[in-house]
């Protein structure tokens, strides 16, 4: 491993860390869902680790396409521009409605007990969750890794791509783990039924804090 790849490769662990823990977004919705909607442990994690990969190979698919079609990388940051600010779009409107569908339950007097799903008994959340992780982009993953990996090697750039990605899910799975087990020991009995207009606020500000202030 050239010395450049290696320097790489620390970089996409670390940048990928910091990306993570940096973004609500990319652990808030699985914590409050999972309380509000009584997740499984198992189902949160898998739920986070789909959404997550959707999320990281959506960038390294994108980047891959550019470097191979010989794309200038300002272009491909002016795409992800668009993707991020639909994927933040896309975020708050999920919360503005799952907030009002919330309160709409809590207002009739409903429990947080007993999940909404459309008929066939499938929740229609964690598809949303994906797709609008699918579409939000790892803004560094492209200019500050895969570009500069892409010239010294392929073989560099699937390191570099296959790391950041690692370490993005890996440090989303185990965050939104411990804060989800955080929030479980919460005396929160008198905010139950409250519980889903809660975790809609709570996805509203998140996505509002990545379109207005850059989180």
């Amino acid at each position: 491993m050239s010395s450049e790849i290696s320097i790489l490769v620390l970089a996409a662990a670390t940048i990928g860390f910091v990306h993570t823990i940096t973004g609500p977004d990319h652990y808030l919705p699985f914590v409050v869902l999972s309380r509000a909607r009584n997740w499984s442990e198992p189902r949160t994690l898998l739920v986070t680790a789909v959404c997550g990969l959707g999320h990281v190979l959506g960038s390294v698919v994108l980047g891959a396409l550019g470097i191979g079609l010989g794309w200038a990388v300002g272009s491909l940051e002016f795409v992800e521009g668009v993707r991020g600010d639909l994927a933040a779009w896309l975020l708050i409107s999920f919360g503005l409605v799952y907030t009002v569908w919330g309160w709409r339950r809590s207002v009739r007097g409903h429990t947080h007990a007993h999940p909404h799903a459309p008929p066939g008994g499938t929740s229609v959340t964690p598809w949303a969750l994906f797709i609008i992780f699918v579409l939000g982009p790892c803004e560094p993953l492209i200019p500050l890794l895969m570009y500069p990996a892409a010239r010294t090697s392929l073989g560099g750039l699937a390191l570099v791509a296959g790391v950041f990605s690692v370490v993005t899910i890996g440090t989303m799975m185990i965050t939104v783990l411990l804060l989800a087990r955080g929030v479980r020991l919460l005396p929160m009995a008198r905010l139950e039924r409250h519980a889903h207009t809660l975790a809609g606020l709570a996805i509203l500000g998140s996505g509002l804090a990545i379109q207005f202030l850059g989180l």
